[in-house]
């Protein structure tokens, strides 16, 4: 599909208008933080309530599929470890790691360099069931790109290096840029 109908200001970002407090002009670095904030929260909002369409919420609750992805990228990792990827209390991710053991998405093996410690591994059915939800994100993503202009989706796609910069940026835990 090449285009389709959108709200008038979607293409040009115009109709995501935040709130301003008064005195305050909508324009310059702050308001385009603002702007920013506004549309990731819709975003994740968004994608995690139209998920459930696909993927029910109980069969993988995003703080186990949050965790199975930290897994995913770096298997072999420590309760402590994830905790401090997560920024979770490590008791929250020993809960979350109990739950998704008994699951059979991850198991725990004793660490070689620290026989008092575990690390856990992902199980294939857990790598499964995080592949299932990527999937039915990326259909839902799919559909929905599908149904914007060409210009949106060329500004997302183009958007897409700048924003995964942020991601990293933002895991700095806010170190300034040297």
């Amino acid at each position: 599909m090449t285009g389709g109908s959108v709200e008038p200001g979607v293409a040009d970002g115009s109709a995501v208008r935040p709130s301003s407090t008064a005195g305050e002009t909508p324009t310059g670095p702050d308001w385009d933080v603002r702007r920013l904030t506004e549309v990731v929260t819709r975003l994740r909002r968004v994608l995690r309530a139209s998920i459930r369409t696909e993927y029910s919420w109980e069969a993988l609750p995003m703080a186990q599929v949050e965790l199975l992805q930290c897994l995913a990228e770096a298997d072999g990792t420590r309760v402590g470890e994830l905790a401090g990827r997560l920024r979770l209390a490590p008791n929250s991710v020993s809960t979350l790691v109990q739950q998704l053991a008994d699951a059979g998405y991850l198991h725990r093996e004793r660490d070689p360099a620290d026989r008092r410690a575990a690390l856990l591994r992902l199980t294939p059915a857990g790598a499964a069931a995080l592949s299932g939800w990527q999937r039915a994100h990326e259909r839902r993503l799919g559909a929905a790109l599908a149904r914007l202009v060409e210009a949106d989706r060329t500004a997302i796609l183009t958007a897409l290096p700048a924003l995964s910069n942020l991601v990293d940026a933002l895991g700095d835990r806010g170190q300034p840029a040297g």
